[in-house]
This record gives C-alpha cells, structure tokens and sequence, in this order.
C-alpha cells in the first residue's frame, strides 16, 4: 500500500466517521459506523483507485509527505 493521507472526522449531521483521500480530490471520501470501519473502509477504498488508475495507466498522485519532526513524548 502507498502511504496516502487519510482524514478521519466524525460527522455530527451523518452520524458516522466520514474519510477523505485528500491526493484522489475532495469527492475520493468513504465513510463507517464506527471509526474502524472508517479506516477499512478507506483502505479498501485507497486500494481500488491505486488499482484502477495504474490498470488505466493514469499516473498516481504524489503522496503529501509529513516534513516536519515528530516530538516524542
């Protein structure tokens, strides 16, 4: 698997984790009951446009790479 964002939010009005791929546009978005789901979901989600896009032979999105330093507690 690439290493794509994932935003997880709870949404109040849905009443249910909603997650978006930020790098695949701001429609790539899945969404679960509980927050597990959510990120499975999402997963599986990643997975079908990581697949679908090299079997088009479209170029992948860059991935938005953490560049700053963790602060360890």
């Amino acid at each position: 698997m690439l290493n794509y964002s994932m935003v997880i939010q709870w949404s109040k009005k849905d009443s249910c984790f909603v997650v978006t791929l930020p790098e695949w546009g701001e429609l790539c978005q899945t969404y679960g009951d509980t927050y597990e789901e959510a990120l499975s979901n999402a997963k599986e989600v990643l997975q079908l446009m990581v697949n679908s896009s090299i079997e088009e032979g479209s170029s992948l999105p860059e991935a938005d790479i953490f560049r700053g330093q963790l602060q360890k507690v």
